[in-house]
């Protein structure tokens, strides 16, 4: 998976109608969601609300921390709603299922690595792919 970039936790976008539908939906499902998957969601749910708009409030949500995205190894961004602490994924390539994971060896190993190396102001963005309990035991 290709990195994305990690929010900077600016100022909260301005609520709208259609930003809180979309954070609603979000909140109601621990997967991560491409832009055409939540349309299609709201859209089903009744909820009239155009596919820019969609794609232009998750750029707003992700720019603000108030959502994560990740970008799949095919290019294609997806989104979820999560915690607002400092946290990584564990994702299921099968079913989507995500776990927010909060290593602290990491974050002193990435701090550790980038000073040895003479680097400063580091973020990073960590996904890791593998297949969950019930995708495995299920033949994936």
């Amino acid at each position: 998976m290709a990195p994305a970039t990690t929010p900077t936790h600016a100022t909260q976008p301005r609520t709208t109608r259609q930003r809180g539908e979309i954070i609603t939906l979000l909140r109601t499902d621990g997967t991560f969601r491409t832009a055409q998957e939540i349309h299609a969601a709201l859209k089903r749910d009744g909820n009239p609300v155009g596919l820019a708009t969609v794609y232009r409030n998750l750029a707003a949500l992700t720019q603000s921390g108030e959502v994560d995205c990740i970008i799949r190894e095919n290019g294609e961004t997806r989104y979820r709603h999560c915690s607002p602490e400092h946290h990584h994924h564990l994702l299921c390539r099968m079913c989507g299922k995500t776990v927010e994971v909060r290593p602290e060896t990491f974050e002193a190993w990435c701090q550790s690595t980038a000073e040895a190396h003479g680097f400063r102001e580091i973020t990073h963005t960590v996904e890791i792919v593998g297949t969950c309990n019930v995708c495995a035991s299920n033949g994936g």
